[in-house]
């Protein structure tokens, strides 16, 4: 509850904030819309702006889900086998610095302008966070409990089902809060490259006709959209921490 009402006093205050900055200024309305101008537009075009906003969803959930089952199955293995760290390891760090934004023009040349592309961006952001969060988790077991499980014989694919993977939970429970903030950037860059639908498309769409006090609405849209995403992610991974 008071977490909840830090949140409103921090909103209010940004909001009288952007009235303000509006009022001193006077900025022109197609620069910088006030927040009643955001408001109404954001429901004189709530149908549109939901209807575009449910087609980013699809594609963040989609990119999250398919990104944090696919980082988990990379973890186990690599925490499993010094071996395969060594070697896979080096080849996860050299992708990041490939510039992923950059993918996003040859991702809709391969998959389209549909919702494929803008998931494997999803995916792509998320991957390494959820990864690299999950193996420090599976290879930070205090030494003294692993002893124990080998010396009451347990194999080591027993050791990493009923010790390693319920230890590091916590950790993936943080690369999952990580991938929650990061795979909406994956759609909406997507969706700026090339799309027909979602809010990122509809953001360009109102840029290019003027309608920033839409822009603008569409943008809140995908912040709210975002910080529920984070808050729903939050509950279940403090939930897998207690497990």
């Amino acid at each position: 509850m008071i977490q909840l009402r830090y949140a409103v006093g921090a909103t209010a205050f940004a909001l009288l904030l952007w009235q303000g900055v509006v009022w001193i200024t006077g900025v022109p309305a197609f620069i910088l819309p006030s927040p009643l101008r955001v408001a109404q537009a954001a429901i004189a075009n709530r149908a549109l702006i939901a209807e575009n906003a449910l087609v980013t969803a699809t594609e963040v959930i989609l990119g999250l889900m398919i990104g944090t089952v696919l980082g988990a199955i990379t973890a186990v293995p690599l925490a499993g086998s010094a071996r395969l760290h060594r070697v896979v390891m080096p080849l996860l760090i050299f992708t990041q610095a490939v510039p992923v934004f950059a993918l996003a023009p040859i991702l809709t040349l391969w998959l389209g302008y549909g919702v494929a592309s803008k998931v494997v961006m999803a995916v792509l952001i998320i991957y390494f966070p959820v990864t690299s969060a999950f193996y420090d988790g599976l290879t930070r077991v205090p030494a003294d409990i692993l002893d124990m499980a080998r010396t009451m014989g347990g194999t080591k694919g027993q050791i990493m089902r009923r010790i390693k993977i319920p230890h590091a939970l916590p950790s993936l429970g943080t690369g999952l809060r990580l991938a929650a903030v990061y795979a909406p950037i994956g759609a909406v860059i997507g969706e700026w490259v090339g799309a027909s639908k979602g809010l990122g498309y509809l953001m360009l769409l109102a840029n290019g006709r003027a309608k920033t006090d839409l822009m603008f609405a569409s943008l809140l849209a995908l912040v709210v959209m975002t910080l529920l995403l984070h808050l729903a992610i939050t509950k279940a991974a403090d939930s897998l921490g207690r497990r």
